[in-house]
């Protein structure tokens, strides 16, 4: 596998690679932490809002990336995480357990991943997660029908890769992470969102969730007036303290 870039990221050695003929970016801490290194598995968006990760690189994690845009955490999208889970740990000394952050609409990778491969996984950080496809991209929930229109090419994505061919059969769907939540009860789970989002909104997506987990190993940080952007906190300490307090 041969480096197609380097350069610095805030401190840290980015390298990219392609790997099965995607996108695999890796970003080494100039310390490492511990051996084998603990690690940030950015499910989607690499570099999107990444106050965490970059306090968490400074304290000598590594972060990845693996490019699977517009797959929708469907179960070919887990297949590949698997295999790059697989590949990094061994091949940059990487603890087995990652701790993968699913922002967005990373929140169906992280949390599909998790279901399929707890064993993978040290903890999730969800920030404004889609959990319900139905709800996100397909806006076939009431909350999000408004927006339908907005996402016709996200939802025909999404529906073609899950084998949904029909609205009917899609409203019908209840294969989302929200579905299996009860099932996340096992890991350590991070969830920040905002309370005024209109694209990923909270009521069919946090907030069910926020409702299986309540009482577990599980933090909310619920933003007042916070739109579906910006994602993660001015303030990073919270959620850094939480991941740190994971990684021992």
């Amino acid at each position: 596998m041969e480096c197609v870039n380097t350069c610095d990221y805030h401190g840290g050695a980015r390298r990219d690679y392609i790997y099965n003929g995607r996108l695999l970016i890796i970003v080494e801490p100039a310390v490492r932490r511990a051996e084998p290194c603990p690690w940030v598995w950015r499910a989607e968006f690499f570099d999107a809002f990444p106050a965490v990760d970059i306090a968490l690189l400074q304290r000598g994690y590594a972060i990845v990336y693996y490019a699977l845009s517009d797959m929708y955490g469907c179960p070919e999208a887990v297949k590949l995480m698997k295999q790059a889970h697989d590949f990094v740990t061994e091949r940059f000394s990487l603890r087995d357990k990652a701790n993968i952050f699913g922002f967005s609409r990373g929140g169906l990778y992280a949390c599909n991943y998790a279901l399929a491969y707890p064993e993978d996984v040290q903890l999730l950080y969800l920030d404004a997660p889609v959990l319900d496809i139905r709800s996100w991209p397909l806006c076939l929930l009431p909350a999000t029908a408004a927006k339908k229109a907005d996402f016709t090419v996200e939802a025909a994505q999404c529906a073609e890769l899950y084998g949904l061919t029909s609205e009917q059969e899609a409203l019908g769907f209840h294969a989302s992470p929200i579905d299996s939540a009860d099932r996340l009860k096992k890991l350590p789970v991070l969830l920040i969102a905002g309370d005024a989002d209109t694209t990923v909104p909270f009521c069919d997506n946090g907030a069910l969730l926020a409702r299986v987990l309540e009482g577990g190993d599980f933090l909310l940080i619920l933003k007042p007036g916070c739109e579906h952007w910006p994602h993660s906190l001015q303030d990073p300490a919270p959620a850094v303290d939480f991941i740190e307090a994971h990684n021992l």
